[in-house]
């Protein structure tokens, strides 16, 4: 392949990679910014607003649930464009990737590992980000009280997972890898991405989620396999959800 050809493909690919991060965690990590500046100049502590996550969209427990579902769903579409493109070039996904059901047992063994050995010091970090300030309360969870909640909050956390390990780290690596971009920056941008669409809850939370980045990245490097990642990401995610959800509120209110 020639020189101008090499240029020209990876000109493509960069194109392609800024137009599926725009519409997906790009966009995140925009309106987070945004989000994050308007905390830092509303006349209080940082510390002293929340950030929501899950929060109701409409007072009809009905109409609420079909926006739940709606955005769940729509939230999977820039997955199925990631792995398309990357088909449209004849990339064998499920092997690249590792998205595949083929080894369950190194799934959840690691994921379990992952989920536990970033959730704890995670958590930690956050309480103390919190207490100097430069972190907003987070609240995981602000469903009404309806028989789907748990349901659905299960179901938006596999999905945050699924979208942000699919294309944070299999998708963005791959392309970067397929661009010839140094190792060392490729494991940055995948980590920076991540900690920059968590920037509404606070700086805590991107450097939590930066270093969570670094060892995923690291993990899909070393093994080829999004779908520890994905459990891992799974049960943090569940269990802050539905945690907060099911906690009684005396325990929330020291949380």
């Amino acid at each position: 392949m020639t020189l101008d050809r090499v240029q020209a493909t990876r000109r493509i690919l960069t194109i392609e990679v800024v137009i599926v991060l725009l519409v997906s965690l790009g966009q995140s990590a925009i309106y987070a910014v945004v989000s994050l500046v308007a905390k830092l100049t509303a006349g209080k502590p940082l510390s002293q607003q929340a950030a929501v996550l899950n929060a109701s969209q409409s007072p009809r427990p009905y109409l609420d649930l079909t926006y739940q579902l709606l955005g769940i769903f729509f939230d999977l579409v820039p997955v199925a464009l990631a792995l398309y493109l990357l088909m449209r070039d004849r990339i064998p996904v499920r092997k690249t990737l590792g998205l595949t059901a083929s080894k369950p047992g190194f799934d959840l063994g690691w994921g379990a590992l992952l989920a536990a050995g970033i959730g704890i010091p995670g958590l930690l970090l956050v309480y103390v980000a919190q207490l100097l300030g430069l972190n907003a309360r987070i609240v995981p969870a602000a469903l009404q009280s309806v028989w789907w909640a748990v349901p659905v909050l299960i179901l938006a956390a596999i999905q945050n997972a699924i979208l942000e390990e699919v294309i944070v780290v299999g998708y963005l690596i791959t392309r970067l890898r397929s661009m010839s971009v140094p190792l060392g920056w490729v494991v940055v941008a995948s980590a920076v991405l991540r900690g920059s669409y968590h920037l509404y809850q606070g700086f805590g939370a991107f450097v939590g989620n930066a270093v969570m980045g670094v060892v995923f990245a690291l993990f899909f490097l070393r093994f080829k396999r999004v779908m520890p990642l994905i459990v891992a990401h799974s049960l943090l995610d569940i269990t802050a959800f539905v945690g907060y959800t099911l906690l009684p509120h005396s325990w929330l209110t020291w949380v």
